[in-house]
């Protein structure tokens, strides 16, 4: 199971070394938008941008969507369910990130049953954030043909609105590995309530301070 693990890793690594490694904000969302992808509205596009690259790349290699439990679907299905995730080390402030939310606690718990463990691919770098003015936002909003319905509620609501990130500098991808004996080292994420004031279920998180208790692989490892 080891080296089956590493061997589909090399194979996405080898495959995602294509990508560009610096990600202009307009760029990967009009490359989104063109493509017909659906998710090109979304105001977290880095995470977004990531899945689209990978489903560009990874095309003849994964099945996608991958495997559902419940409502929760994996991103990409080789072998075992795969998540792809993009985590930004750095907040708009400066202070150091850890801790990436992976998915639903349940649907991870069913899919190492089945399968034995699951995978992540996880785009790492930095961000830079949209200035005071929110330049970048107002463009998002123009292209979209206007506010959208989360923001329009927002705004009811007088919540703050969260500054956008503008670009990404990708510097690593890491590959990681988590079966039934590595749970126990994640962190349960509680997220609260819905909009609808239903109970979010639990999800699973990593620090990435504890990811030399994964078995786990980077670029410079692989390819």
């Amino acid at each position: 199971m080891k080296e089956e693990f590493k061997t589909i890793a090399r194979d996405i690594a080898c495959r995602l070394k294509k990508i560009n490694k610096k990600w202009d904000g307009q760029k990967s969302i009009i490359e989104m938008k063109t493509a017909g992808y659906n998710q090109w509205k979304q105001m977290e596009w880095i995470g977004w941008y990531f899945q689209f690259l990978c489903e560009k790349y990874l095309n003849n290699l994964f099945i996608f969507p991958g495997k559902k439990y419940g409502n929760v679907i994996f991103d990409g299905f080789k072998n075992v369910p795969w998540d792809f995730k993009t985590h930004v080390e750095k907040n708009q402030y400066g202070k150091e990130q850890t801790v990436i939310i992976i998915n639903d606690k349940v649907a991870i718990d069913n899919a190492i049953k089945e399968y034995g463990y699951i995978g992540l691919v996880i785009a790492v770098g930095c961000a830079q954030w949209d200035d005071e003015k929110r330049a970048f936002q107002k463009w998002v909003e123009e292209l979209k043909g206007g506010k959208s319905e989360y923001e329009e509620k927002r705004i009811e609501r007088g919540a703050p609105s969260r500054l956008r990130k503008v670009s990404f500098n990708l510097k690593d991808v890491l590959f990681v590995k988590i079966s039934n004996r590595e749970l126990g080292k994640l962190i349960i994420h509680r997220q609260g309530r819905n909009s609808n004031d239903n109970i979010r279920m639990p999800k699973y998180a990593l620090d990435l301070k504890d990811i030399n208790s994964f078995e786990h692989y980077s670029y410079s490892d692989l390819c």
